[in-house]
């Protein structure tokens, strides 16, 4: 049997390491003894492991060694080479950074050594910087390295075990929350508390009181073959009183918890009571819809509705039909779309999603609001055109098929050649590209799918070619060497919205394609340049050191008195013979650090202006892989990242290195390919934009082209009055190839040209054509001129920039070109006004001379519940259609293994999925989604979404079905609409409120519309349908159905009233088909037509109501119902007040003044039947109210009175009403003081003093009832 030879100490940290590793090897366990190991084993140290005899090479010794051995036993040092390796970095880390830096704060705690303030100090800050690393590393982690407990976390948490049990105080730990949660895991374990027994965590930093090893000699007792395992548990220390008490607190504390546990045990055993299940819980059950049902064909309408709305049953079959009768078409209903049209044109385009691109969020609230706003227009008779397209999105289509390329068959796109690659991207579009075209429909989206164009198609990229040439010839598009954003990873320049910005706080480790370790960013790094000709030097300071190679300056204000001297001087470089000048510029910043700057022009744009203006040397120093080229040895040919510690090391032993620290800044990452992003000089084409923005920033000054919301102005003119040309070349093989060719002249007459000479490039339709343009240029022979096609392809956004027109068929004149363009509308996130909106505008005026729209609504960006934009490692990104068919937690965890995210990533958004979505998400259905996203869209920049408001919304589908499945049984299958929605003069009070409140939710859904303010129109139809509709008319018509048939009159009635509730039914449903368009059409199909033949078929093309035909709305009647329900729901709170829940009693209301008596008694019926009452009866003022009735102020002119005689406890009733006379006499007390003061009537403005006063003479007759109702009370008594 082995032995472990340890510390009898409490606090050895390197014996407890082996101890611990120890306990995690259960099989193998050595016996462990507290004395030094016998001097014959040449053991240095304490922990000691002898295994076997114990003769030379059986002998571990040191703590690393010892817990390695018992921990690789143990299963515990990494289950593969990788692990094992990170286990060896974190063993590394904790002997290196944290043990030393531990020991300086808490050994002169522990009196171990003296005690230097300043220096404890100084270690106490280290140690929290250290810290901070460690939390960082721990924030997307359980455990250091893979999923459970490793010899790292065993290392690790003992060399912090002393800082937090006599260093960290509270505020330190809250900083450090995620080193405290790992570290609070791993004590927890059962191993840990073995051995270090219950671990106290410092309250506050004092001197400590040596202690004993309870845990230690704990362990010493295995060394004992027959004693009990008990006895070897660590006890820890002997605790003192105040310890004691916490823990007799804790234990009874936990009593409790136990005794509540088996409370509810219980209760689960218990035989359920009869309990009315949460109608919520039925209507999340799954109703499917079985009739046979050809794609195209009309859905079955005859069968009985569902007893409860299920999505899956009402989303069914619908959007086949409308796709086949043509509804999405603008030539539907007419002969030609040319043919002028009094109601006129709408036109929108999508914007068009990714070839690659699968349905978030963000499109499914682009679609949401897109297709409502064409379905409105459609409704109103317009001639609608939805235009859909998909966008070839260059990079990210080509990496996709690269990568799978080389995962099926190990091969690279140069291994193929670029013809057979781009058939290979062609292959896979025509596979998987029309998934998101099939996403789009499951959103209900009312596209024109025959007029669908992708932007690689002949028609599209014919216009591309077209476009290049013609703005190529006016010298709009040049060619120009300039730093552009360069993707090593890629081999390509990429747009600035292909660059995410990473806020960095300081020091970091991010992981780069290509480098086995990660890279060091968010430091700034000091150093020296030496004067030429003295021995002064200016120190200098960069975040990328690397670029220092390539430095032609040292810049510095022309104000600053510091380096004055300098001017004329220049400073040597110190790894080549290079000088450089020091350059005066006002760019520079005087207060930041030295006041001097390096000079690196060709790799970082603000330099690249200051070398433009000192006409500086521009030093390419990578190639475009990221190797070093231009450099000296032993630097060339470097990994730039690799150079960049080499540079620090070379800057460190020539002695001109000054300084490192931590420094906040933000690092541009590719966002297709993760790759730090490098400014890069390179030979492009790009589009001049000078004259296109001002024009365009001009369209909108003037208020030919509208943005909505106004906010955005700002954006739109701070960008367009400050353009920059834009760069239009891109390194890649799939996209439209640039029609430009470099001319070469076999004639000695011209001089060869250079790659980024302009006059040596032409563009042509075909290679003809642009060889017959050289021979015209260079004055020669056609057959003298050779040409090479450019290998680059143009940037995707350029064929975006057209696309309004080029789906037209421009440049071609066409029908569609005629009568669609210019567009009505564009609507997308305000996130791309710039890349796509502005270069659409400046496009569309350069190459058509006209607007491409004429208003831009630019809707929020979608962020999750908690405010964070939606991010794939937060795990808080949500595929619509999960929402939408509902989606369990596992599955979402499913879906995070299949994407391109690291492990650590997957584990941390695993986490994310199950805080916000512990049960997975809820079925919802596409129309409680969309209902969702436009209630949402104020327009403001961000929408946070909480997926159980959708849910919310599908339970209010679940009210709607269910109203309609009453109203129709209410009207009966032999009910005949009248042909016209009209009033017959015989409508009752609630009638005409439910026609006054529709007329007013069709007003405002009308302006709604108008103005995108989309949560007006999706409130209006909510509270129509349920707090009105449902909450208030349908309850008060049941009398009138009741007795329907008793005489004449109440049959006459009756019909009044079925014809009134099919006009809220037909007109509240299409109000509603825009939003929500399925389970419209599906309870608009169950309704009788007004005129069966000439009706349109589908509410999809039925007119959307408007306020001309719906003008009934009534103020007056308004006001009145709303006095009438602030009475209901006065008695229905003294209702609740006194459970009342069955029994009817009858109510008194006694009013202020015949006019109030009249109205109470116009509404009688509805307040009776709304309030459950048994009868209403009113009162004058002056009538006395019967003995034994609670009393309630509805308002100041009314009161009601519920007798209760026999039910209620009149003792309680006095004491609540003295409550009430109370408060209000504080109230008036309060007000009457206010009012009294001597300028009160000066300074108060003249409504306040008449609110005031109001306040006060209504307050005065709600106390004179009160003391009215106690005096009533007390002749009960």
């Amino acid at each position: 049997m082995a032995s472990l030879y340890v510390s009898p100490h409490p606090d050895d940290f390197r014996s407890l390491l082996a101890l611990l590793a120890a306990e995690f090897c259960p099989s193998s366990r050595p016996r462990t003894i507290t004395e030094d190991p016998p001097a014959s084993l040449n053991a240095r140290s304490r922990p000691t492991l002898v295994l076997g005899s114990g003769e030379g090479d059986s002998v571990l010794s040191g703590a690393n060694a010892v817990a390695w051995y018992l921990a690789s036993q143990g299963k515990r040092a990494g289950v593969d080479a990788k692990q094992q390796s990170q286990v060896w970095q974190w063993l590394s880390f904790a002997d290196n950074e944290l043990t030393p830096v531990s020991g300086a704060v808490v050994f002169p705690l522990m009196g171990m050594m003296g005690v230097d303030k300043k220096l404890q100090q100084s270690s106490r800050a280290e140690l929290l910087r250290v810290l901070k690393v460690l939390d960082q590393a721990l924030e997307p982690r359980t455990f250091l390295v893979g999923e459970s407990v490793t010899l790292a976390d065993m290392a690790v948490a003992t060399a912090v075990l002393l800082p937090f049990k006599y260093a960290l105080e509270p505020p330190d730990r809250k900083v450090l929350t995620n080193v405290t949660r790992w570290f609070t895991t791993c004590i927890n374990q059962p191993q840990f508390l073995k051995v270090l027994g219950k671990i106290s965590l410092c309250e506050k930093m004092v001197p400590v009181t040596p202690r004993t090893n309870a845990a230690a000699n704990a362990n010493a007792a295995n060394a004992v073959p027959a004693a009990d395992d008990a006895s070897a548990t660590a006890n820890g220390p002997p605790k003192t009183e105040a310890q004691l008490k916490k823990e007799a607190k804790k234990r009874e504390k936990m009593e409790k918890f136990q005794q509540k546990k088996e409370m509810e045990e219980k209760k689960k055993k218990q035989a359920p009571t009869e309990k009315k299940a949460k109608p919520e819980k039925k209507e999340l059950g799954v109703i499917t819809y079985d009739v046979p049902t050809p794609p195209g064909e009309k859905k079955d309408v005859v069968s009985p509705l569902p007893d409860s709305y299920s999505p899956q049953y009402v989303e069914a079959a619908w959007y086949s039909w409308w796709e086949k009768q043509g509804f999405f078409k603008p030539e539907y209903g007419r002969k030609s779309i040319s043919e002028p049209n009094p109601r006129g044109v709408f036109m929108m385009c999508i914007p068009p999603p990714n070839v690659t691109g699968s349905l978030h969020l963000g499109h499914a609230l682009t679609n949401a609001i897109q297709d409502c706003l064409t379905r409105w227009h459609r409704m109103r008779g317009e001639t609608t055109l939805w235009n859909p397209g998909c966008d070839h999105a260059g990079i990210a289509t080509q990496v996709v098929v690269e990568k799978k390329l080389m995962r099926e068959r190990g091969m690279s796109r140069h291994d193929l050649g670029r013809e057979n690659f781009i058939q290979e991207v062609w292959k896979w579009k025509n596979e998987k590209g029309d998934r998101i075209y099939h996403q789009l429909k499951k959103l209900g989206s009312s596209l024109d799918w025959d007029r669908a164009c992708f932007t690689m198609d002949t028609k599209l990229s014919y216009a591309v070619q077209e476009a290049f040439i013609r703005m190529h010839e006016e010298g709009v598009i040049y060619r120009s060497k300039r730093l552009v954003n360069w993707s090593c990873t890629l081999n390509s320049a990429i747009s600035d919205i292909e660059v995410d910005k990473k806020e960095l706080t300081g020091r970091t480790l991010l992981p780069v394609p290509g480098y086995k370790e990660k890279v060091e960013f968010g430091v700034l790094v000091s150093f020296a340049y030496k004067i030429d000709g003295s021995d002064e030097e200016v120190i200098v300071a960069t975040t990328r050191i690397e670029t220092m190679l390539g430095d032609s300056a040292v810049a510095v204000h022309p104000d600053d008195t510091r380096y004055q001297h300098l001017r004329g001087k220049t400073v040597l470089h110190p790894f080549c013979d290079r000088k450089m000048p020091i350059v005066f510029d006002d760019f520079v910043d005087m207060s930041f650090g030295t006041g001097a700057v390096k000079i690196t022009p060709a790799h970082d744009h603000n330099d690249y202006d200051v070398g433009e203006r000192h006409n500086l040397a521009f030093i390419n120093i990578l190639d475009e892989n990221g190797l070093l080229i231009n450099v000296p040895p032993p630097f060339l040919g470097m990994k730039r990242f690799e150079a960049r510690k080499a540079v620090l090391q070379a800057l460190k032993d020539r002695g001109q290195f000054k300084e490192i620290k931590d420094n906040p800044m933000v690092v541009p990452v590719c966002s297709r390919s993760k790759d730090i992003v490098e400014p890069l000089l390179k030979p492009q084409w790009y589009v001049n934009c000078t004259d296109m923005g001002k024009q365009a920033a001009d369209a909108v000054r003037e208020g030919r082209l509208k943005i909505i919301p106004d906010h955005h102005l700002k954006t739109w003119f701070n960008w367009m009055d400050n353009i920059r040309d834009w760069c239009i070349s891109r390194q890649l093989w799939w996209g439209h190839r640039i029609p430009a060719y470099f001319v070469t002249v076999n004639d000695p007459s011209a001089k060869p040209g250079e790659d980024m000479d302009g006059h040596y490039w032409v563009s042509g339709r075909t290679e003809e054509e642009a060889r017959e343009k050289a021979a015209k240029r260079f004055n020669v022979s056609a057959d003298k001129i050779a040409l090479r096609q450019d290998e680059d392809v143009l940037d995707t956004w350029f064929s975006s920039g057209i696309f309004p027109f080029s789906i037209f068929g421009w440049p071609n004149e066409t029908q569609d070109l005629n009568v669609f363009y210019p567009g009505t509308l564009l609507e997308t996130g305000h996130d791309i006004l710039f890349f796509w909106v502005a270069r659409m505008v400046m496009m569309g005026l350069k190459l058509t001379g006209k607007l491409p729209f004429k208003e831009v609504y630019l809707h929020a960006v979608v962020r999750d519940a908690h405010g964070r934009k939606m991010s794939k490692s937060l795990g808080n990104v949500i595929d619509p259609l999960d929402v939408i068919t509902g989606i369990s937690l596992e599955g979402l965890h499913a879906q995070l293994k299949e994407s391109n995210l690291d492990p650590l990533e997957v584990e941390k958004a695993k986490q994310g999925q199950k805080s916000d979505y512990p049960s997975g998400i809820p079925e919802c259905g596409t129309d409680a989604l969309r209902f969702a996203l436009c209630a949402y869209t104020s327009q403001g920049r961000d929408i946070n979404l909480d997926v159980n408001r959708i849910l919310g919304y599908r339970h209010f589908c679940n009210k709607l079905w269910n109203a309609v499945k009453f109203a129709m049984k209410t009207l009966g299958d032999n009910f005949v609409p009248s042909e016209k929605a009209q009033l017959s003069g015989e409508e009752s009070v609630s009638d005409r409120w439910i026609l006054s409140r529709l007329s007013a939710a069709v007003g405002l859904c009308g302006a709604g519309f108008q103005a995108y303010d989309f949560p007006t129109i999706t409130t209006a139809i909510y509270n129509f349908w349920l707090y009105e509709l449902c909450d208030v008319y349908l309850e008060s018509v049941k009398p009138v159905f009741s007795k329907a048939e008793e005489d004449s009159a109440s049959q006459r009635q009756a019909l009044v009233c079925r014809q009134t509730l099919y006009t809220c039914l037909e007109v509240g449903l299409r109000l509603l088909a825009p939003i929500m368009p399925f389970v419209g059409e599906e309870l608009f199909q169950r309704l009788p037509r007004r005129r069966p033949q000439d009706n349109p078929p589908s509410i999809s093309v039925t007119p959307y109501p408007e306020t001309d035909e719906f003008c009934w709305h009534s103020e007056e009647v308004d006001r009145q119902m709303e006095f009438v329900m602030t009475v209901v729901k006065t008695i229905r709170s003294l209702r609740a007040d006194y459970n009342l829940t069955k029994t009817r009693a009858d109510c008194y209301l006694q009013c202020i003044d015949s006019e109030t008596v009249s109205l109470v008694d116009k509404y009688s019926l509805q307040i009776q039947t709304l309030s459950y009452s048994q009868a209403i009866i009113p009162l004058t003022a002056n009538q006395p109210v019967p003995e034994g009735c609670a009393v309630a102020i509805a308002s100041d002119r009314c009161t009601v009175n519920l007798m209760l005689k026999g039910l209620i406890d009149v003792e309680k009733e006095v004491a609540k009403l003295m409550t009430k006379k109370g408060d209000l006499e504080k109230q008036m007390e309060k007000l009457t003081e206010k009012m009294a003061k001597s300028d009160y009537k000066e300074k108060v403005p003249v409504k306040v003093q008449e609110l005031d006063a109001e306040k006060l003479r209504q307050s005065q007759i709600e106390l004179e009832k009160v003391k009215e109702a106690t005096d009533n009370f007390k002749k009960m008594m």
